[in-house]
């Protein structure tokens, strides 16, 4: 009669564990990357009241007689299956598409996370919600080591992109060939020096007999007055000479400029010096590059967000603040940069939600309830027994 008392408390303390799971799960529906839990139950030591009988000659073998002492919750593990995509626009929220967590530090001590809600902080670092730091892989001139010491994901505030020589010009476009012999056109490039200083290489166009003469002059040039010259021939508007000049040190390509009448559309179509700019905004590209663009056009790589995976991610523990943290069990966390073999991708302006299915956690509600009321009437049934016993001698 016992038995029976402590197998229906075992089954509401069961099914109370059961609830609290769900109410949990129903309650961070809407908790970005939280990821939903669930009940396992397994029953207790049996209490063998016969054992089992070998077969003799002329008698059957028996099997053994047992009867269960009650239920036990044997695990609560968590589904860590996708979540729906939910668009931000914010630059800083990060969803991960794919396997791995963020890691972040707060102090000495080292957390994962999918929740992707960050922000800069007055010092320019890469925090979540509760000041914990996301840590990455910085860069040195624009270039990131893969592999090296984790460090906090900083922008630098009062970057300066240095200026850039100007080493080679190009200009596209058509010189009219209808034109009469001696005409003119000029062309400024703005070049660079290595400070980014800003200067002009003139180019004088001239037409002739055969085609257009250019001379190129640089008198700014540091290493003194530079000048150059070449001859531009044409066969029915199709350039026929080598189209390459020289000034200074700047290679002035013009291999595509043609030759057709009635159009003059020649022009500078790029150069790759620069001056020196500031950083105006950032980007943050899918393999979790933080990019910065300066005011002179040019982007350089800031630092690169990483992803930890872990051989069982099942065995991480939650430790609030939508943060896992490593056990024995989960493995020791594998770092790489997103979109390598076994980490997903990063994409930027959107969040992951939460992958809580309410339908199926109304459904558990019910079961839980059914399961708590059920065990309860085997304790109203064993005390109306044990009623009925004591009610023998009156």
């Amino acid at each position: 009669m016992l038995r029976s008392l402590y197998a229906g408390i075992s089954g509401l303390r069961s099914h109370q564990t059961m609830l609290d799971v769900t109410g949990n799960n129903i309650a961070n529906v809407n908790t970005t990357a939280f990821k939903s839990s669930s009940t396992q139950f397994q029953d207790t030591l049996s209490q063998l009241t016969q054992g089992a009988g070998g077969p003799q000659a002329g008698v059957g073998g028996t099997n053994p007689a047992q009867v269960g002492l009650g239920v036990l919750v044997a695990g609560v593990s968590t589904n860590f299956a996708q979540g729906s995509t939910q668009a931000t626009g914010r630059a800083t929220d990060l969803m991960i598409s794919g396997d791995g967590f963020f890691v972040t530090r707060s102090g000495n001590q080292t957390s994962y996370t999918r929740a992707g809600t960050f922000d800069f902080d007055a010092e320019g670092r890469l925090t979540t919600p509760d000041g914990s730091l996301v840590q990455g892989w910085g860069a040195v001139d624009g270039q990131i080591t893969a592999g090296g010491q984790l460090g906090n994901i900083t922008l630098p505030l009062n970057a300066v992109s240095p200026g850039r020589a100007t080493t080679t010009a190009t200009l596209g476009g058509n010189l009219p060939s209808d034109s009469a012999a001696g005409a003119v056109l000029v062309r400024e490039v703005e070049v660079f020096d290595a400070s980014g200083a800003a200067r002009s290489l003139t180019l004088t166009f001239t037409k002739t007999v055969g085609g257009w003469n250019v001379a190129g002059s640089d008198p700014q040039n540091p290493a003194g007055p530079a000048t150059g010259t070449a001859d531009l021939t044409f066969v029915d508007g199709v350039q026929t000479s080598a189209g390459a000049l020289a000034v200074g040190g700047i290679a002035v390509d013009l291999s595509t400029v043609a030759g057709s009448a009635k159009l003059t559309t020649v022009a500078v179509t790029g150069t790759d010096g620069r001056d020196a700019g500031t950083l105006e905004s950032y980007t943050l590209s899918k393999d979790g590059t933080l990019i910065g663009s300066f005011s002179n056009g040019a982007s350089v790589a800031l630092a690169r967000v990483v992803l930890a995976s872990f051989t069982n991610p099942a065995g991480l523990e939650k430790t609030g603040g939508s943060s896992y943290r490593a056990t024995f069990n989960s493995g020791d966390p594998q770092i790489g940069a997103p979109g390598a073999d076994g980490f997903g991708s990063v994409t930027s302006g959107a969040l992951e939600m939460s992958n809580v299915d309410l339908s199926q956690e109304f459904t558990n509600l019910i079961v839980a309830q059914r399961g708590f009321q059920a065990n309860a009437r085997i304790i109203t049934t064993s005390d109306e027994v044990l009623q009925e016993l004591t009610n023998l001698k009156r």
